[in-house]
């Protein structure tokens, strides 16, 4: 399936180019030419996505509060 994704490319003062994307979080990618920066970037979107989808398979961990109440624990002697 193929999926349409805006990707920002700069072109860094090391005569690399850099990728990303807001569209899929974590998404960076570098390379000497556009054409290999763009090859990378479609690569690691590709297992980005793949990995969501594992995950999203996964059980997910109930998530812990910022700020929550301990109603009991163990303190050992001193």
């Amino acid at each position: 399936m193929e999926q349409l994704l805006n990707i920002h490319i700069e072109k860094l003062p090391e005569a690399v180019f850099l990728a990303t994307s807001d569209e899929i979080q974590g998404l960076v990618a570098q390379g000497r030419t556009l054409a290999e920066t763009l090859e990378i970037a479609r690569d690691v979107a590709r297992k980005l996505i793949e990995a969501r989808a594992e995950m999203d398979n996964i059980p997910s961990l109930k998530q812990v509060p910022n700020v929550f109440d301990l109603t009991s624990f163990l303190l050992s002697e001193l």
